[in-house]
């Protein structure tokens, strides 16, 4: 098992939507990928390998029993901060079974949550369906281009989190800041994009959209817990990853993963020290991403 921690360069994205919070001299940008498996390792002994090279040679060392037998060598996860100045396209994931079916063999589902860092006043998502919405009525909806009026529009704030599965129609609104976790997966189906042209990086795919879309699918509001000094708080969970927050002040907190998975650490504000390996430790000094 690996036990000296170590840094992770972010890799950016600049698609339309984004905004000027995560890298004011480059306007837009849209997200930072700061856990993923093509970001180098800036610090330690594997300083400039990438993960997914670290993943192929450690495997189970690095990853964990249970990561491995779910996705193999490969790095399960994607993490991401977004940061929204605009709407983003209204959209829809698969599961693994149809993934596989609609993309090829390797190929994951997106399993995904979203835990809102900053929000401006009423910033809005959409999260699933309104009640009572047939198969075919969000069929006609989404090929007729009327899907605004039948999804739901749900108002959140600072510290909320929505864990979003599968088949779950969803768009994030401008104004807000998100921390999103979510399977080793990029697949994402457009269904409406707010009047913007196609493009050949930027379509929609009505068709698969419609495939895996399920007009039941909807995501609940989950309020910030009360976190009290070197206290661990899960968020939200599922068979493929775990969100939890964590409140460092003058305490510690100590987290073991039993050999099933590993950690990724996001600091959010202040600084931090991490510490790993027993009686013979490393540490390393984090800093807001």
């Amino acid at each position: 098992m690996i036990k000296t921690p170590f840094s992770l360069a972010p890799e950016y994205r600049d698609y339309v939507w984004g905004g000027s919070r995560l890298r004011p001299e480059v306007v837009p940008t849209a997200e930072a990928w700061i856990v993923f498996a093509g970001n180098r390792i800036s610090s330690g002994p594997y300083a400039g390998r990438t993960l997914s090279d670290l993943a192929e040679t450690f495997g189970v060392d690095l990853l964990g029993t249970r990561a491995v037998a779910q996705t193999g060598m490969r790095f399960p996860v994607l993490v991401k901060i977004l940061d929204c100045a605009q709407w983003l396209s209204l959209q829809v994931h698969p599961n693994d079974e149809q993934a596989e079916n609609l993309e090829g063999v390797g190929f994951f589902g997106k399993t995904e949550a979203w835990h809102v860092l900053e929000n401006e006043p009423d910033a809005k998502l959409i999260a699933g369906m309104k009640p009572n919405i047939t198969a075919e009525a969000l069929a006609d909806s989404i090929r007729n281009g009327t899907i605004l009026d039948t999804v739901q529009s749900i108002e959140v704030k600072a510290g909320d989190t929505l864990f979003m599965s599968p088949g779950t129609i969803h768009a994030l609104g401008p104004g807000m800041l998100i921390y999103e976790i979510q399977q080793t997966s990029d697949i994402t189906y457009r269904v409406y994009d707010w009047g913007r042209p196609q493009t050949e990086t930027r379509k929609l795919h009505i068709e698969k959209a419609l495939a895996v879309s399920n007009p039941n699918a909807t995501a609940a509001v989950l309020s910030a817990p009360q976190v009290n000094d070197g206290e661990v708080k899960t968020l939200t969970q599922c068979q493929y990853f775990q969100l939890d927050t964590i409140l460092v002040e003058e305490k510690t907190a100590t987290l073991d993963t039993l050999g099933e998975s590993f950690h990724a650490l996001t600091l959010l504000d202040g600084q931090s020290q991490v510490k790993a390996g027993g009686g013979r430790s490393s540490s390393i000094n984090l800093k807001p991403f």
